[in-house]
C-alpha cells in the first residue's frame, strides 16, 4: 500500500472525506483542482491548481500516478484514456465515465440495457422542442455540464420555451412519483459488488438540493430489493470501478425507474461514516485499490442534513448555534473545510443517529434549523 500514489480530480467535500478516509491505507495522495482555496489543499501530499477538463493538465497530473480516480465526472476524459493506455489505473474507467458524463448517452444505455427509466427525446437545440410539445410536462436537461440541480428546467407547455437551454439536451417526461431514494454500489477491480442499504431523500423546495437523507428509506421490503438489484445491474452494465450513486424514482404505481448516476462518493451516502459498519469513502477506496469489500450494514437509523450558507450572507463563514447543535447526543458534524460562505452553498453536513427511525426525525426536526452559517 505504500506504493500507491493516488491522484485525485477534484479537490471538493468528497475529495477531503476520501483523504480522510485514506489516511488508514497508508496512501499518497495528489489533487488537482481548479480552486486554489479548495478543501483539500491541505491535506493532501501534493496539490495541483488546474483545469478539470484541460487535456495537459490532467494528462501531465496523472503521469506522476500510479492510480487515479475522481470526485466529480466533469473531467477530461480523453486524457483518462491516454493514461489508462499508458498503465496508469483510471477508476472509474474512462469508457464508463464518458457514457455517464452525457446525459444522453446515460439514457440511451439505460434503454439498450433493459434498465427502467422515463421516457425521453434527445434534441440538439431549442427549435426542436415545438416538435415535441405533446411530450410536456417534462425536464430539460442539458446533456453535459449539470450539477446540482444546475441545468435542468421544468417545462410545463410551449409557454415554457424561451427559457430552454440552446444546446444539445435531454427532454425527459415528467415523472409522477412517491418518493427519490437512492442506492450506493460499489465494484471493485476483482469484480465484487456490494451495495448500502437503500436511502429516501427529500429534497428542499427552492434550491434543488438534498434537504435531508433517510436511512433506512421507508419503503416495503420488496421494493428495497427491488432498488437494489436495479442499482447491481447499471452497475455491472457500465463496468464501474468504484462507487456508482444510482438515484432513482418510485412511482405511484410501484415503479422504480433510474433517473440519474454519479461515478462516486455522493452526497446521498455521506451518512455511512457514522451509521454503516464502513463508510462510502473507504469502500470506494477498498473498490479502486482492489480490495475486499466492506460491510455495508447500518447500525441504526440516520437522518444526513446538509449545511447550506443562509441567505443574505457572503464572506468568511461563522457558525451561529453551534453548541446547542452539537450538545444533543447522537449528532455529528462534519464541515467541509470551506473559508468562505455564500448563499446555499454547501458548508457541511450533520448526522443524526437514533435507535428508530420515529426518534431521529423527531430529533432531526428539533436540531435541522438550529445551526446557520452566516457571515
Amino acid at each position: 500500500m505504500n506504493n500507491i500514489k493516488l491522484g485525485i480530480l477534484g479537490g471538493g467535500q468528497l475529495g477531503r472525506m476520501l483523504i480522510q478516509a485514506g489516511l488508514d491505507f497508508n496512501l499518497t495522495v495528489s489533487v488537482l483542482d481548479p480552486d486554489e482555496n479548495a478543501p483539500c489543499r491541505n491535506l493532501c501530499e501534493k496539490f495541483v491548481q488546474g483545469n478539470l477538463l484541460d487535456f495537459d493538465t490532467v494528462y501531465n497530473f496523472g503521469k506522476g500516478c500510479n492510480l487515479v480516480t475522481i470526485e466529480i465526472e466533469h473531467v477530461n476524459v480523453d486524457a483518462l484514456f491516454k493514461l489508462q493506455a499508458e498503465g496508469v489505473k483510471v477508476y472509474p474507467k474512462p469508457e464508463s465515465l464518458k457514457i455517464i458524463q452525457d446525459k444522453g448517452l446515460q439514457k440511451e444505455f439505460y434503454r439498450e440495457n433493459a434498465i427502467p427509466t422515463a421516457d425521453f427525446r434527445l434534441l440538439q437545440d431549442q427549435t426542436e422542442l415545438a416538435a415535441h410539445a405533446e411530450f410536456l410536462p417534462a425536464f430539460h436537461k442539458l446533456r453535459k455540464g449539470g450539477y446540482d440541480g444546475n441545468g435542468v428546467r421544468r417545462l410545463t407547455s410551449a409557454a415554457d420555451f424561451p427559457k430552454a437551454f440552446e444546446a444539445p439536451s435531454v427532454l425527459e417526461k415528467l415523472v409522477d412519483f412517491e418518493k427519490e431514494i437512492s442506492v450506493i454500489c460499489a465494484r471493485s477491480a476483482n469484480g465484487e459488488v456490494k451495495a448500502f442499504p437503500v436511502v429516501e431523500l427529500v429534497f428542499h423546495p427552492e434550491h434543488n438540493l438534498v434537504d435531508y437523507l433517510l436511512a433506512p428509506a421507508q419503503i416495503a421490503y420488496k421494493l428495497q430489493r427491488m432498488a437494489i438489484e436495479i442499482a447491481t445491474h447499471v452497475t455491472t452494465a457500465l463496468d464501474m470501478v468504484g462507487l456508482l450513486a444510482v438515484e432513482m424514482f418510485l412511482t405511484r404505481d410501484g415503479q422504480i425507474l433510474v433517473n440519474e448516476v454519479a461515478p462516486r462518493p455522493h452526497n446521498s451516502g455521506h451518512h455511512t461514516m457514522k451509521a454503516n459498519a464502513t463508510s462510502q469513502f473507504e469502500q470506494h477506496l477498498r473498490a479502486i485499490l482492489g480490495l475486499p469489500l466492506g460491510d455495508t450494514e447500518f447500525h441504526c437509523p440516520a437522518i444526513m442534513l446538509n449545511l447550506l450558507g443562509e441567505a443574505g450572507y457572503s464572506g468568511e463563514a461563522k457558525y451561529e448555534g453551534l453548541d446547542e447543535t452539537l450538545q444533543e447526543a447522537g449528532v455529528y458534524l462534519h464541515l467541509y473545510g470551506k473559508k468562505y460562505t455564500r448563499p446555499h452553498r454547501k458548508m457541511g453536513h450533520l448526522t443524526v443517529l437514533a435507535p428508530t427511525v420515529e426518534e431521529v426525525k423527531a430529533k432531526a426536526e428539533q436540531i435541522k434549523n438550529r445551526l446557520k452559517i452566516i457571515a
